[in-house]
């Protein structure tokens, strides 16, 4: 037991001190034009055996999972947290509604590189903002509808693949009009989903686009901790990957919430205000993230009984998505 408290807090200290930029969405913060860079230097011989050697160690993860549950520290927290589960849709709607109006008057719309284009959306973003207000369901279901429709109006003007950075706020859509129906305990699965998703997609863009991210690094002296800017942006992109894809699968919600909450505090502190419009939507879904935990959630691994077949499934898994999502990145974006 011993051991395996090492090996865990080992891997806390490794996220903890994870590159402050996989918490920025890179087109925040640099004006260089997007340049892809070619295909064989994307997939070099350190992109191919970084990928295999975390896909192993994911594999090797999950067999550490079940000696969490027999630690005593984290079931009296997991009791505890427990106790709040009712208050997650009353936080993902009230800060839904904050977020918008820290929008209005930071002048833009859904991130901080889409300017509000005219008064008449304005007058949208608070006319949602009052409805999700409304301690009644309907009027939170016209305010994700009304919300809805917005993200649609942004993406005629951005693209599908622009808005694949921000596909947690049509989760966030989802949860709300879910909300006393039949299928409400299907929401925070499609927030868990939504989330993960976009973290895995941002991911993509700084491998696909590494020069952006090069040069946040050399303007706002990010530390790289003695690696090469261009090493430590491939790092910074399979940290914030990793973690995504933990969230789609449904491991160690609590702990990645709780990590990734203090990654985008130290965002905050070294990108500003900037930092602050464009991810107080995420601090919400972290909060409910920690509060949520996976009670809802089979991972896909319980369908394999065996060790050896669970090790297999998640190695090839992980190469598979990881594979999907670099490809059509490339290929589309």
């Amino acid at each position: 037991m011993i051991k395996l408290n090492r090996i865990l807090l080992l891997l806390f200290l490794l996220l903890i001190s994870s590159p402050l930029i996989i918490g920025a969405h890179v087109k925040w913060f640099t004006e260089v034009a997007a340049e892809k860079a070619l295909i064989e230097d994307i997939l070099s011989p350190f992109f191919i055996a970084l990928s295999l050697l975390i896909a192993l160690l994911l594999a090797i993860l999950t067999q550490l999972l079940p000696y969490l549950d027999k630690v005593q520290s984290l079931k009296k927290i997991d009791h505890t947290l427990d106790h709040y589960r009712k208050s997650s849709r009353y936080i993902l709607k009230y800060g839904t509604a904050l977020a918008l109006v820290i929008q209005i008057f930071s002048g833009s719309l859904f991130a901080p590189e889409f300017t509000i284009p005219n008064q008449a959306v304005v007058l949208i973003m608070w006319a949602i903002t009052i409805l999700l207000f409304i301690p009644h369901h309907l009027a939170t279901k016209a305010g994700a509808i009304t919300l809805l429709c917005l993200f649609i109006y942004q993406l005629s003007i951005s693209g599908t693949f622009h808005m694949l950075d921000y596909g947690f706020y049509l989760a966030i859509i989802a949860v709300l009009l879910l909300e006393r129906t039949d299928l409400e305990e299907w929401g925070f699965p499609f927030l868990y989903l939504g989330t993960g998703l976009s973290l895995c997609w941002v991911a993509a863009e700084k491998w696909v686009y590494p020069a952006m991210s090069i040069n946040i690094i050399e303007n706002h002296g990010v530390p790289t901790f003695g690696f090469p800017p261009e090493t430590f942006v491939v790092l910074a992109a399979f940290i914030e990957f990793v973690v995504g894809y933990l969230l789609i699968v449904g491991i160690l919600n609590r702990l990645l919430a709780f990590v990734l909450t203090l990654i985008f505090i130290s965002t905050t502190m070294l990108f500003g205000y900037t930092e602050i419009v464009g991810h107080f939507i995420i601090h919400i879904i972290l909060v409910i993230f920690i509060i949520e935990g996976v009670s809802f959630y089979q991972p896909p691994i319980r369908i394999h009984k065996t060790k050896v077949d669970q090790i297999i499934f998640v190695f090839l898994n992980f190469i598979f998505v990881l594979s999907t999502f670099v490809l059509i990145y490339y290929r589309f974006a």
